[in-house]
């Protein structure tokens, strides 16, 4: 079944070696260390075994970072409003990832200059919830790729292919190994 999709990213709070080593190469690592203190050591351990497995590597949240230790790109969440500098000159291949989970952060992330934006949550019931039908239609006020976010599992992943949408992201679809 994950053959179908294009793309797949894994949030990760910390690095867990064998988390990484089950994931595929149509699998991203975004991690997201939200804390005050930046633990480079665990970083850097997350790139070596991405790199390994020819899996590309995405830093949350902190653009000094991610340009710093050569990732692959970026992660901005829906909670950061900051405009990064238009134009300015990321490595080749450098991609701008973006969270939203209205009209209005849709709107942000394109200003802020993400290639995909990440639209949740979909499934999961919280305080964010659109369900099926309003993630189609707030994926429809952007021309950029789609991911869809929130609740993933292997019970409504399904749905999300018949709904012409061939990206996800999550935590817990990929705490266990992935069905095939």
């Amino acid at each position: 079944m994950s053959n179908i999709f294009i793309q797949k990213f894994y949030f990760i709070n910390k690095f867990e070696a064998n988390n990484i080593e089950n994931l595929d190469k149509t699998t991203s690592v975004i991690y997201r260390n939200y804390g005050a203190k930046v633990n480079i050591k665990e970083i850097l351990n997350i790139q070596k075994k991405c790199r390994k497995k020819n899996i590309k590597f995405y830093i949350a949240n902190n653009l000094k970072l991610a340009i710093k230790y050569n990732c692959d790109g970026l992660y901005i969440p829906s909670f950061n409003t900051r405009t990064l500098i238009k134009g300015k000159i990321f490595k080749k291949n450098f991609e701008v990832l973006g969270s939203a989970h209205n009209a209005h952060q849709i709107k942000q992330k394109e200003i802020q200059g993400a290639q995909s934006i990440f639209i949740s949550s979909v499934f999961k019931k919280n305080k964010n919830y659109l369900g099926i039908y309003r993630f189609k239609l707030l994926s429809k006020l952007t021309n950029k790729k789609i991911v869809a976010l929130g609740g993933i599992n292997k019970n409504n992943i399904k749905k999300l292919k018949c709904f012409g949408f061939d990206r996800f992201a999550g935590i817990s679809y990929f705490k266990k190994k992935p069905p095939q």
